[in-house]
């Protein structure tokens, strides 16, 4: 495709343009209402979320709101080093929280033999965290102070008591010791003092500095700003590392300091502790700050922790694009042992180009970390994850091959060293169809992870995806022999995915719980015995909005004119009249795909229950229109590479999609509207500016001009100084002038997404104001990448209904008539 450098000066010239050309954006109107019946739909209660106790014996269930009110989401909140905090709460920001608790031991009666926890009035529940032993359950609330730390034993389920009121989860939440012998907290420093006042006038320019070093980062939001965010981060974010015992007791663990993590080894006598230090980056999040990596022993005196130094790791600066940082990374206990600690280190510089017969390593060491540390085993690729068995010398790795996207697992007998691991598994990351299902876990008695097990058999389970849909199984296979037999998969017509195994022996089936839904009765818990196929139910939740079941639904396939098979849901409204041409609208998200034999794979199910929640494009179906949602949209290529044809596969699958629905009957070709959420976004401008195919456009929470992200962005791998053609080609920002459709643009006006800055809306709806386009921009207070105040949520399904009833449903006669002439 040409590239018009007019259009790409005008763009830049427009991006730098301060002058007050739309203006009209910064008029504040008041919040709108979409049509009743989607009021209704939207406000509908959520059934309760549902929470097993480790043993599967005891269910909790937590009564949540359908959304936060506008006031829960614009109290005071602080931007700080890639964090958003509670200053009041001392912990992460939340925009909602859960309003009711209740417990019952499972059965098929547990729903209505629930046993209420006594909150108090307006209470603000959050994190719920089970003891391994299943005995006692935690949970947090909010208060006007702060956050108070609650535990609750199933045995007295109406005496919940307060544990602690000075709670501090801003960098971790509370984590029971092994044994189920305490809790390990983040406290408020007893001497914080109060919050670092800014200075009205600054003492001087805020400077930052490079003298050379290649650093390419991504782009993020909520940075440090100045040394006035340094001290806010530090007050806020240093917590005292305490034991809390279940009697209410506190033990203090070291100093003050800010830590990042805080685990407890196997046998409890250890802590793995990682802490933040200076400097602080204004570039990149926290994530990436000078830290101190630490084993803490325990100690019974008042002395203070033994301390033994892991890793002393610098700025995470330098490291190429998709690459790693020199020294030990992802430091964890090793399950099964009472004290030894395992991580991962870097072969190849860290550097995924680089040759490398392998990229990484493995290390050990073993309390009382006196000794130099010990290398386990070597991997080909990019090491992502190592699991452990009941036998300690059983693990098994997981290495990520970028040049392929293929990823692989690998089981080690670490008694015989020197022998050739066996493959577990070995696939694209795209191959859906050749996903054998994660490796069940479970978590022993001193909270740590181990495969679930009987005898030399671990369980597998999986979302089953087919050409059919989505058809959840599970599976056990033998580590010796890696032979699999299939123990259930869910049937055509229904949705049931297993949540986890209720039971299970060597010598038989196992008991399971499932989650099951079909298209017209909404999920329900199961206990599924598969000895005998027989289910009793756990739970009776109710449909929140039957009003909607008499939508139609179903899986529909076509084909790009490239040959590349496609998918859509193909949505029709509840009083469809067969051989109505209705309105359309094409919702979709693109994705990468190495190839187009994983592209065309078949994901979701048509059998699932059909939900309206939040920001759903599905109310439309209440306004007479036909939805293709999830319409797939792959992009084909080899990973360096694939952006070169973004456009060019984009419009050719929408144009698929289109034909498929008028090809059935279903859809107006002259009456088309395309609409995306973030990625989808960016697909969506990108269409609108290289085709005529639709008559409007919705495009939320996007990014529009890639040269703001450059260094790279969802899976582009270039730098934007090594494909600047590629860049300015998918950049919709620069063909604004192109854009001669109508196009609704809507953002949350604190956009915590990386890439998506709310900037990337506001220049775009100047560009194509400049232009002469027509385009709507809405700005939401207070939100970020997603909307979640009922405000918000329904003022921008008003805003999607008003835009494409009016450009797209009710489109002129004229126009119509003028499209078909061309």
């Amino acid at each position: 495709m040409k590239i018009n450098p007019r259009a790409i000066v005008a763009g830049l010239t427009l991006f730098f343009l301060t002058t007050s050309l739309g203006n009209d954006l910064m008029a504040q109107s008041s919040y709108k209402l979409p049509p009743q019946e989607v009021i209704d739909i939207i406000d509908a209660s959520p059934e309760p979320s549902v929470s097993f106790s480790p043993d599967s014996e005891w269910m909790v269930m937590v009564d949540r709101n359908a959304m936060p009110d506008i006031s829960d989401i614009s109290r005071r909140m602080l931007q700080l080093a890639g964090l958003r905090l509670d200053p009041q709460a001392n912990s992460r920001f939340s925009t909602s929280f859960f309003k009711g608790i209740s417990l019952g031991k499972r059965g098929v009666d547990a729903q209505r033999e629930m046993t209420r926890i006594p909150l108090g009035p307006n209470a603000k529940l959050a994190g719920i965290s089970w003891s391994h032993d299943s005995k006692h359950f935690t949970y947090t609330l909010v208060t006007e102070t702060g956050q108070e730390l609650w535990i609750c034993s199933v045995d007295e389920p109406q005496k919940p008591r307060r544990l602690n009121d000075r709670l501090n989860t801003i960098m971790g939440g509370p984590n029971w010791m092994p044994f189920s012998k305490g809790i390990l907290c983040q406290l408020v420093p007893t001497d914080r003092g109060i919050e670092p006042s800014g200075k009205l006038a600054p003492v001087g320019p805020n400077i930052q500095e490079s003298s050379g070093n290649k650093s390419p980062t991504r782009t993020y939001q909520d940075l440090l700003q100045n040394s006035h965010d340094e001290a806010l981060f530090a007050h806020y974010a240093t917590a005292q590392l305490a034991l809390i015992g279940l009697d209410g007791s506190i033990k203090k663990i070291g100093n003050p300091q800010i830590l990042t993590g805080a685990s407890p080894s196997p046998s409890g006598d250890f802590v793995l502790v990682t802490t933040i230090k200076k400097p602080f980056s204004y570039l990149m999040t926290y994530r990436s700050f000078p830290r101190k990596i630490q084993c803490w022993k325990l100690n019974e005196q008042a002395k203070g922790p033994d301390v033994h130094t892991i890793a002393d790791v610098p700025m995470d600066e330098n490291i190429p694009i998709e690459g790693v940082r020199l020294g030990a990374r992802n430091v964890d206990w090793k399950s099964g042992v009472p004290a030894t600690l395992v991580w991962s280190e870097a072969l190849d510089g860290g550097d995924p180009n680089q040759e490398a017969t392998h990229r990484d390593k493995y290390m050990m060491v073993a309390a009382p970390f006196t000794e130099p540390p010990q290398e386990l085993l070597r991997t080909q690729h990019r090491a992502v994850g190592i699991s452990y068995f009941d036998d300690p010398s059983i693990i098994t790795t997981t290495e990520y091959d970028r040049d392929r996207r293929w990823v692989r697992s690998l089981m080690h007998d670490l008694k015989l060293p020197g022998t050739t691991p066996k493959t577990l598994s070995n696939r694209s990351i795209r191959d859906r169809y050749g996903d054998p299902g994660r490796i069940v876990s479970r978590r022993d008695e001193t909270g740590h992870v181990v495969a679930r097990q009987d005898g030399d058999w671990i369980y597998r389970m999986g979302s089953g995806a087919s050409p059919k849909g989505n058809l959840p199984f599970v599976d056990r296979q033998n580590i010796k022999t890696l032979e699999t037999e299939r123990l259930w998969r869910c049937e055509e017509g229904t949705y049931e995915s297993v949540v986890r195994i209720a039971s299970s022996s060597k010598d038989s089936k196992p008991s399971v719980i499932t989650d099951s839904e079909t298209p017209l009765t909404p999920p329900n818990y199961f206990l599924r015995d598969l000895n005998t196929n027989t289910t009793s139910a756990l739970t009776d939740f109710k449909d929140p909005t039957p009003q909607i079941r008499g939508i139609k639904k179903q899986l529909v396939k076509y084909e790009r004119s490239d040959g590349v098979p496609l998918s859509a849901t193909l949505y029709l409204p509840a009083n469809y009249k067969a051989g109505t041409r209705l309105p359309l609208m094409v919702w979709a998200y693109p994705r990468e795909f190495s190839d187009a034999k994983t592209a065309a794979q078949i994901s979701g199910s048509p059998s699932q229950f059909t939900r309206m929640r939040s920001i759903t494009h599905l109310t439309l179906l209440t306004q007479g229109y036909a939805i293709m949602d999830a319409a797939t949209m792959p992009v084909i290529g080899d990973p360096e590479t694939m952006n070169d044809t973004f456009i060019e596969q984009i419009v050719g699958a929408a144009k698929a999609a289109i034909d498929k629905a008028v090809e059935m009957g279903v859809a107006d070709p002259n009456r088309v509207g395309v609409g995306g959420h973030s990625y989808g976004a960016f697909m969506t401008a990108n269409l609108m500016a290289h085709c005529d195919l639709f008559k409007a456009g919705v495009a939320r929470s996007g990014a529009y001009n890639r040269t703001l992200t450059p260094f790279g962005f969802q899976s582009e791998r270039r730098p934007y100084w090594q494909a600047k053609n590629i860049y300015h080609q998918i950049s919709p920002f620069l063909h604004a002038d192109k854009i001669n459709e109508p196009l609704l643009l809507i953002h949350g006006e604190n956009d915590n997404n990386s890439g998506t800055f709310p900037i990337q809306s506001k220049r775009m709806y100047q560009a194509i104001k400049g232009n002469g386009g027509t385009v709507r921009l809405c700005m939401l207070p207070f939100e970020s990448h997603g909307y979640r105040a009922r405000q918000s949520v329904l003022h921008t399904q008003a805003e999607m209904i008003e835009w494409l009833n009016k450009y797209v449903k009710n489109a002129s006669v004229e126009a119509i008539v003028e499209n078909e002439g061309q």
